[in-house]
């Protein structure tokens, strides 16, 4: 078996579309492994995502012949190594849990990546309790005059380590327009509620004075409008009366570690693709 491939493309909705990847797939000898469409009737669009074998077939050769399918539609496309880890550049404030777990993950098999660098504006001394082992570590302060040129040093190391993802593990600043613009769809926050939620400091004390019934987490792309960005993955969880603010804050690390790593993982299996301010995502 050849190493495998992953195929997604997106463009407008037409009959003979999935008829004509197959059939191209089939011709040159590639075995289809998992395959998954959606026909959006609200946008007219068509998402389509095959993990396929190759077979004999090279890489180069696939996206060099299926460029002219992909022209007659228009389409929006990608060809990616299934099994390749990608590279991740990891963002942290002082709240360490959601970046332990992607590292647990990661170390075990479970998250398909590689670890390329952790970013904070606190000292390593913040997240003493997470072992980074070899990954480089950056500490680059952050205020509001020097927001500008520390953004900046972040998009340096980016290119540097030619991060192809980058992770805000409750890294707890908000991006300016320039940089939410400069990793477009590639950058996954995670937040702490269903969007929208309670806004500010202390979510979970704001929740508790509010007597609500249930919390959750949301990980979306970041884009310039704060908190608003295409959502990936959400999670819910039930509360009760009997809970107080700390165990609302004990449940909501749990739950914010799940869902970023899930929408991690959806992420760099390619299993997730844009349309405008939503998501279609092809779970496994």
């Amino acid at each position: 078996m050849s190493e495998p491939l992953v195929l997604t493309l997106s463009c407008a909705d037409r009959p003979g579309i999935t008829a004509r990847v197959t059939s191209f797939l089939f011709e040159r000898g590639g075995n289809i492994l998992e395959a998954q469409q959606f026909n959006d009737r609200a946008s007219d669009a068509f998402f389509m995502r095959v993990e396929f074998d190759p077979g004999e077939a090279s890489r180069e050769a696939i996206r060099e012949d299926f460029a002219a399918i992909a022209g007659e539609f228009c389409m929006d496309w990608k060809l990616a190594l299934r099994d390749r880890a990608r590279r991740v550049l990891i963002m942290v404030s002082k709240f360490d849990h959601c970046l332990a777990d992607l590292l647990y993950r990661w170390r075990i098999g479970e998250m398909p990546m590689e670890p390329v660098a952790i970013v904070s504006n606190h000292p390593r001394e913040a997240i003493e309790h997470t072992p980074l082992g070899d990954i480089p570590f950056h500490h680059l302060p952050i205020t509001s005059d020097t927001k500008a040129s520390q953004e900046a040093k972040v998009r340096e190391l980016a290119d540097r380590y030619d991060a192809e993802l980058v992770v805000l593990a409750r890294y707890m600043q908000i991006l300016s327009d320039e940089q939410a613009a400069h990793f477009a769809g590639r950058c996954i926050n995670i937040h702490h509620s269903f969007l929208p939620g309670f806004k500010g400091a202390k979510p979970y004390h704001q929740a508790y004075e509010r007597g609500v019934k249930m919390i959750g987490a949301s990980a979306h792309y970041v884009t310039a409008d704060l908190d608003e960005g295409p959502i990936i993955h959400q999670a819910a969880e039930p509360i009760s009366h009997a809970d107080s603010p700390e165990e609302l804050v004990r449940k909501g690390r749990d739950i914010e570690s799940r869902v970023l790593a899930e929408a991690v993982r959806l992420h760099l299996e390619e299993r997730v693709l844009l349309g405008g301010q939503r998501t279609v995502v092809f779970r496994s």
